[in-house]
């Protein structure tokens, strides 16, 4: 009886020791995956470029008054975000190459009108790839964005699948939360307040003593707004 004892004892600890050392080369990707939206889809701050197209006609050289106004605020623009040359793309062999060419040059000259030194506008000749397509004087320099994506990505379904560990495990699909980064990324004015909160301002002295000032007598410190009763309607009629 000692004996079966021993032997079924030695065969439990053999069949033990050969199930530790059972290897597979199974590996579970979706564990790759991470669950929180803001780490499937990161928000990125990169350098990319900003443009503005300015359409010109075969018959006409120069600039329009709205053209002008698009010139003028990129120059503007330029100088508060911008972090390289301004390149001009302009069109050389179609018909209306020399009316670019002029368009070009009162661009130059209001952009150097605006701040924008010589050494800051760069110009590139190029010759468009379909000749149907009317050429146009683009104007781009780079700046630091922020963006994210790209979105809808779905590598795995969304329906109910034995083969799909997100639903069995109550995840996420993966491309929840990646519009929500996109536009979040989109609206950021200053993509550096993602990384840094930005300085204290000094206080208004002013507007601060005034409320001090109003708090020491025992007065309201409210504000009154009586612009704000234009707001009402009248009582004419009544």
């Amino acid at each position: 009886m000692r004996f079966r004892n021993f032997k079924w004892a030695a065969l439990v600890g053999l069949a033990t020791a050969l199930g530790a050392c059972t290897h597979t080369d199974q590996v579970a990707t979706t564990a790759s995956v991470p669950d929180d939206y803001r780490l499937r889809h990161p928000i990125t701050v990169q350098e990319s470029n900003r443009s503005v197209v300015i359409f010109v006609g075969r018959a006409r050289g120069g600039l329009s008054a709205e053209q002008r106004a698009d010139v003028m605020g990129l120059a503007q623009i330029w100088l508060q975000e911008g972090t390289g040359a301004i390149v001009a793309d302009v069109p050389v062999g179609t018909p209306n190459a020399r009316a670019a060419a002029e368009a070009f040059r009162e661009a130059q000259s209001l952009l150097s009108a605006a701040g924008v030194p010589p050494h800051g506008i760069t110009m590139h000749n190029y010759h468009p790839d379909d000749p149907r397509q009317l050429a146009t004087l683009r104007l781009s320099y780079p700046k630091i964005t922020a963006a994210a994506g790209p979105c809808g990505l779905w590598p795995d379904d969304l329906g109910p699948s034995i083969k799909d560990k997100g639903y069995l495990e109550n995840k996420p699909y993966y491309n929840f939360g990646c519009a929500y980064q996109r536009n979040m990324a989109a609206m950021v004015d200053n993509p550096a307040d993602l990384v840094q909160p930005r300085p204290e301002t000094p206080a208004y002295t002013v507007r601060r003593s005034e409320g001090f000032e109003k708090y020491r007598k025992g007065t309201t410190t409210t504000t009154n707004y009586p612009e704000s009763d234009k707001a009402k309607l009248s009582d004419t009629g009544k």
